[in-house]
């Protein structure tokens, strides 16, 4: 597969599904959301989508149950071959998916579960399917290795991005497509991708802004921002951005902000603003931009007057002419007028 990681972040992908089987079928089970993570669910909703009985297939799926995963997918060979025109063709094809799956080759199983969904698309099947292809996609973000001629294991998470955005085009405004979008999203976080998860975190919360999820989503939205700010002499953008996104998380929602200490939170970033805006203002001293240091100065002052920075900013304001526009009052994000 090619790599669609930018296109995956743009379409938008979710979270850990529990895969298998209830006694008896190989039939995934509909899942809810329940103690921080998606579960299989329980109750009428969870009976196997119904399907048509054929001996061939019932005795391979109870091959598949007991572990002889080998041998079922030689069957199901022959079967897919020599049956192109089953009715039940689209349950062999699971069959193969969930047998490739068992056995190890995901990339295979992956495909067989893509031709089902390309053939069949009213299939009792489909959505099955697509769960499945999601727990290939998530086992291989865990670090699943797929196999390469036979034996070699390589990483393959660019391949599971891939899957996810494949399963969300899909299946669009389905519970599916949000798992995938935030699976994607905190798998960038965990990979330290951070421009990547921000903007499919910021995906996640204009599509789902009714998610239980949602303060979460936000946070790590701000902290992958955060993260991209490189230091004192870079772009301030991401760290601007990051703080109007956790002053509005501590709007929303005071409880989380409390527990995460974010009120500490953005007393540094202020601090880290106020250091911005004295190297700022230095770099032009040193330029012989005596005039827009001067202002930067007055800025730092009127912005974060209890700050160190400001401090020696007033002392360096006595050697300065007065700068040519007296700086505006500060806004929620102060450092951004003076850039």
């Amino acid at each position: 597969m090619g790599s669609l990681r930018i296109a995956a972040v743009a379409v938008a992908l979710v979270l850990g599904l529990a895969s298998l089987v209830q006694a008896g079928s190989i039939i995934p089970q509909l899942s809810e959301f329940k103690d921080g993570r998606w579960q299989v669910a329980e109750g009428p909703a969870t009976q196997p989508a119904a399907y048509q009985s054929d001996p061939q297939l019932d005795a391979t799926e109870d091959m598949i149950s007991a572990g002889r995963n080998k041998e079922a997918i030689s069957r199901l060979i022959d079967y897919l071959k020599y049956n192109r025109s089953s009715p039940v063709r689209d349950r062999a094809l699971y069959l193969m998916g969930e047998a490739q799956y068992r056995y190890g080759d995901r990339i295979k199983a992956f495909y067989y579960l893509d031709e089902l969904l390309d053939t069949f698309p009213a299939s009792d099947l489909y959505y099955p399917a697509l769960s499945k292809q999601y727990d290939i996609a998530d086992s291989f973000l865990n670090g699943y290795k797929r196999r390469v001629f036979g034996f070699v294991k390589i990483s393959a998470e660019e391949e599971g991005v891939e899957m996810l955005f494949r399963v969300q085009q899909r299946s669009p405004g389905s519970e599916l497509a949000e798992k995938s979008l935030l699976r994607t999203a905190d798998y960038y976080y965990a990979d330290s991708q951070f421009d990547l998860a921000a903007d499919a975190y910021a995906v996640y919360i204009h599509s789902y802004s009714r998610s239980p999820l949602i303060s979460r989503v936000k946070l790590r939205q701000a902290y992958s921002n955060l993260a991209q700010f490189r230091g004192l002499k870079f772009d301030p953008t991401p760290v601007i951005d990051a703080r109007a996104q956790l002053l509005a998380l501590t709007a929303d929602f005071p409880d989380v902000a409390q527990q995460e200490n974010i009120p500490a939170l953005l007393d540094r970033i202020d601090a880290t603003f106020a250091k911005k805006l004295y190297v700022t203002a230095a770099f032009y001293v040193r330029t012989h931009e005596r005039r827009a240091a001067a202002y930067i100065y007055s800025y730092l002052v009127s912005a974060y007057p209890d700050s160190p920075e400001a401090a020696k900013a007033k002392t360096e304001l006595l050697h300065l002419p007065s700068p040519l526009i007296e700086p505006a009052a500060p806004t929620t994000s102060p450092v951004a007028g003076a850039f």
